[in-house]
């Protein structure tokens, strides 16, 4: 049971943690940056509103790679480790590619 416990806290807490990004991606009223450390100028951003919007989109359907494994947890612990290695993996890469994409679609030409 204690496995179980720590496997919700692990992800619910990712997920929670990532939901709220994508929250505060989307109240933010300069463009939202991706990398630590990084910021993205609001001169080279075209609409920073839908920007950061789609941004904050992004972060939020990144989450739910996180909710599904904490549910997964319910019933099959492999399934939730599963889905939490493919979270922070193939999850991560394709977190990357799509602001990349948003970025690009946004950047003042």
């Amino acid at each position: 049971m204690a496995g179980k416990m720590i496997m919700w806290a692990v992800s619910f807490g990712c997920a929670i943690l990532f939901f709220c990004i994508g929250v505060y991606a989307r109240k933010l009223e300069k463009p939202m940056w991706f990398w630590s450390g990084s910021e993205v100028d609001a001169a080279k951003i075209t609409d920073v509103k839908q920007y950061n919007k789609e941004n904050g989109v992004m972060w939020q359907l990144y989450s739910l790679w996180y909710f599904a494994a904490g549910i997964a947890e319910i019933w099959n612990s492999i399934l939730a480790l599963i889905l939490l290695v493919l979270s922070c993996t193939i999850g991560m890469v394709l977190l990357i590619r799509s602001y990349t994409k948003i970025y690009g679609k946004y950047r003042v030409q």
